[in-house]
């Protein structure tokens, strides 16, 4: 990142770091800090706070037969949403996106509290994840703005933690509120904690932006929204034996997007994803296959009550092994110099690719605690894998162009790759678990052994950014 470039980010509103604040998390860093992981936890959280009180909200209101359109209304419109993004901040700036944002959340998580029907309990998810969806996106544009540019890794860090954080609480807050037959006050909760998030937002973020938005990338915008709702509804149609067809239409749409994109004047993605010599497109696929990794969390906590006797209770906790590992790593990884980090890029695909077979093959029936334990180990490895890079990944998006409206829609796309390698993988998941036949040890290493060979692709992107490092091809520093 040139010196120009750092100069047209932060504005002097927002720049307390010229009085000499070098922390985040204290002094007049705080509130910016914990709006931008409060956006992203509240998104991320989401579905597995919604999973786990969907058997109570069933019991309630009935809609069994809506019962998969609930996540698929949802990560669709986030996937609409988080494409919007930077977009957002330069028609709204930064004070207006998040409001809008937190804003669209609060209502409809205030919708769904008062839902009497689950046609309109799926519309309700639908405002949530268009909120969320933007929230998720903002979270990494704004640090941008936000933030100075030597609390950008730590603000990256910070915000990719919350994703792992999400699903850490997401479970075990929704448990607690089926637990106590509260569904409509989880919700109602949630409404709550936005509206005082938009409330600090209005004090602490910088305002309106000079820049007019972009148009609308209409036809991008429709293939990427037609993907991801092929790749969403793949699961319904297992039992019907078509949900490899929805996976092969949902990644040739994939492509169609990518191919719109590479000739469109105005994109979902920015443009230098698409230029050569550019490594942001690498940025990218490393951070899909890193994500895809985290999807076996969907399927742990049923492996570990069918294979390991574990109770719902302990079986979360399994399920959370992986994000333990890779909030716990972000913490480290942040200290990281220049040359580790770039070295990390191809380790830490390998490492996951290693722990995701390791616990595919460790699947046993009828597991013992030193079996379990060793599961634990091997997700909680996976989760380091992850958090050794994830931040720094974010940072090179973040500075991949010294034009900051660039920099920010580089930023925004972290978290459209994201959720689309969560809806791709999702889908991919379930078309493994069906060539199981219902036998568990077999489903496990199905989608163990599946997700090793996905996550270790992304040894190709690591080397290549690897390699961008070594030529001095980064435009931004990676240390504090």
């Amino acid at each position: 990142m040139t010196e120009n470039a750092a100069s047209t980010s932060p504005s002097p509103r927002s720049d307390p770091g010229k009085r000499g604040d070098n922390r985040l998390l204290s002094g007049a860093h705080f509130v910016p800090a914990a709006i931008l992981a409060g956006g992203t936890v509240l998104y991320a959280m989401n579905l597995y706070f919604t999973a786990a009180l969907m058997p109570s909200i069933v019991e309630d209101i009935g809609g069994q037969q809506l019962f998969a359109w609930v996540a698929t209304g949802f990560l669709i419109a986030a996937v609409i949403a988080s494409t919007l993004a930077a977009r957002s901040i330069a028609a709204l700036g930064a004070r207006g996106a998040y409001l809008v944002g937190f804003c669209g959340f609060a209502l409809g998580s205030a919708a769904a509290a008062l839902s009497g029907s689950m046609e309109v309990f799926v519309a309700s998810r639908v405002l949530q994840g268009l909120g969320g969806g933007l929230l998720a996106g903002l979270g990494y544009a704004v640090i941008r703005s936000a933030l100075p540019q030597k609390l950008w890794l730590k603000a990256a860090a910070l915000v990719s933690a919350m994703w792992g954080i999400g699903a850490l609480v997401g479970p075990s807050l929704g448990g607690m509120f089926g637990e106590l037959g509260a569904w409509r006050a989880a919700y109602a909760v949630l409404a709550g904690i936005a509206i005082l998030f938009a409330l600090l937002s209005v004090r602490a973020l910088p305002g309106r932006a000079a820049a007019a938005p972009e148009p609308v990338p209409y036809a991008s915008l429709a293939a990427l929204v037609a993907a991801a709702a092929s790749l969403s509804v793949a699961p319904m149609f297992r039992t019907a034996g078509f949900d490899g067809l929805a996976v092969a239409v949902g990644v040739l749409l994939l492509v169609l997007f990518l191919a719109v994109e590479s000739r469109a004047t105005h994109t979902v993605l920015p443009k230098l994803a698409f230029a050569r010599g550019n490594e942001l497109k690498w940025v990218y696929a490393l951070v899909a296959t890193l994500c895809a990794g985290v999807m076996i969390e969907t399927y742990v906590p049923l492996f570990g009550q069918q294979l390991g006797g574990l109770s719902p209770v302990w079986a979360g906790f399994l399920g959370a092994a992986l994000s333990l590992g890779w909030t716990g790593m972000q913490l480290v990884s942040v200290k990281f110099g220049p040359r580790i980090a770039s070295s990390a890029m191809i380790g830490a695909p390998i490492l996951l690719a290693l722990s995701m077979a390791t616990y595919g093959l460790l699947q046993a029936p009828e597991a013992g605690g030193a079996r379990i334990l060793a599961w634990a180990v091997a997700l909680v490895l996976g989760g380091v894998a992850i958090g050794a890079v994830f931040p720094h990944l974010s940072v090179r998006a973040m500075g991949a162009s010294a034009d900051a409206a660039e920099g920010e829609k580089a930023a925004a796309a972290l978290s459209t790759t994201q959720l689309i390698a969560y809806a791709l993988v999702s889908a991919l998941l379930g078309v493994f678990a069906a060539g199981g036949d219902g036998d568990a040890v077999v489903t496990a290493e199905r989608i163990s052994l599946g997700l090793a060979v996905i996550t270790g692709v992304g040894v190709v992107p690591g080397l290549m950014l690897l390699r961008a490092a070594r030529r001095g091809g980064r435009k931004v520093s990676l240390s504090n």
